[in-house]
């Protein structure tokens, strides 16, 4: 099954234009767990402009 679709990219708010990952979640989640972070659809719009995806910063911004 392909996870890449207009859907998933018209909703993932990634403001890092070179991604490759942009709609294909899978992919990104992935990605950012090998990192130990959280992919930007986890944050608001104003932290994931910071590129800061770490786990500690998703638990401060909500808490």
């Amino acid at each position: 099954m392909e996870c890449k679709s207009n859907e998933n990219l018209a909703s993932c708010n990634c403001t890092y234009e070179p991604c490759s990952r942009k709609g294909t979640c899978c992919d990104c989640v992935t990605y950012h767990r090998r990192r130990d972070e959280l992919p930007a659809c986890y944050f608001s719009a104003e932290t994931e402009r910071t590129y800061d995806r770490s786990i500690r910063r998703f638990v401060a911004d909500n808490r």
